[in-house]
């Protein structure tokens, strides 16, 4: 089973969106739980999580997360990313078979400018992070926020697109 992370802070519509699209994973049986992290939100981030269902933690600190979630593996994700039609069944496939760390494909619809992608880094979630929870234990420091999570893993990629969530903000 899995587990979706999600840190998020004013971002209510880009939370709704993410949200619409895991629930065809949670109805396949892959997703077991969805936990939001917030940093502050004013808007009704909290009540777009709790209608889709989702634990919605105001103080939170990661290694006390990791340490609650049900899945034995995570899926880190940034709110308003949005992974593509195949990506259920690509997911659980890998899951089972696999112990290797992995993101998502990049959507080749949803690509930037040729030179913004010569220019800019991309964000360590922008196509989503799927790890097992030992391993996020293991490198987990009170304090750390997702994206340190996973910095300096080996990945491979995914078939299935991610549409980041830079793309829904347009």
């Amino acid at each position: 089973m899995l587990t979706v992370l999600m840190e998020c802070r004013d971002q209510e519509m880009q939370l709704a969106q993410t949200l619409s699209v895991l629930v065809s994973g949670a109805v396949e049986g892959l997703i077991s739980d969805v936990v939001v992290l917030d940093h502050g939100s004013r808007d009704a981030s909290a009540r777009v999580a709790d209608a889709a269902g989702c634990r919605f933690h105001q103080e939170w600190d990661i290694v006390d997360i990791l340490g609650s979630v049900r899945g034995e593996w995570l899926l880190l994700l940034e709110p308003g990313a949005r992974p593509q039609p195949g990506w259920i069944d690509e997911l659980g496939e890998h899951l089972a078979m696999d112990r290797q760390v992995a993101k998502f494909s990049p959507s080749r619809h949803h690509l930037p400018s040729f030179l913004k992608r010569l220019s800019r880094r991309v964000p360590p979630l922008e196509y989503g992070f799927v790890m097992p929870k030992t391993k996020a234990m293991a490198v987990a420091q009170r304090g750390m926020r997702l994206a340190q999570l996973v910095q300096r893993q080996k990945t491979v990629l995914l078939v299935s697109e991610m549409v980041p969530a830079w793309a829904t903000r347009g």
